[in-house]
């Protein structure tokens, strides 16, 4: 294991729009940035809502959720090859969905 990442997402700040239903259940895209840096709470990620690549290019504004800490690591994570991956020729919004947030 490359390492274990906890970390808390404020529910009131999910975008219900980017809920996406997918085949094999209900999605909401995240990225998770780990800084050098501890701040004075001892966190060291952020997570924030994946943007698309079109939001990224048109300059989007990137809402974080939450906060939390690497807590352990074998020293050897390396980044993940990235693959073109298949998108659902449209995935539609779960915005009728029952979230309790």
């Amino acid at each position: 294991m490359g390492a274990t990442i906890t970390f808390s997402i404020d529910l009131s700040k999910i975008d219900k729009s980017k809920v996406i239903q997918g085949k094999k259940g209900t999605y909401y895209n995240v990225t998770a940035f780990v800084n050098d840096d501890v701040d004075q709470y001892g966190n060291n990620v952020a997570v924030a809502t994946g943007l698309s690549k079109q939001e990224r290019e048109s300059g989007a504004k990137t809402q974080y959720l939450g906060n939390g800490r690497v807590v352990s690591t074998d020293g050897k994570i390396s980044a993940a090859p990235m693959e073109q991956q298949s998108q659902p020729a449209q995935a539609a919004p779960a915005d009728d969905m029952d979230f309790p947030f």
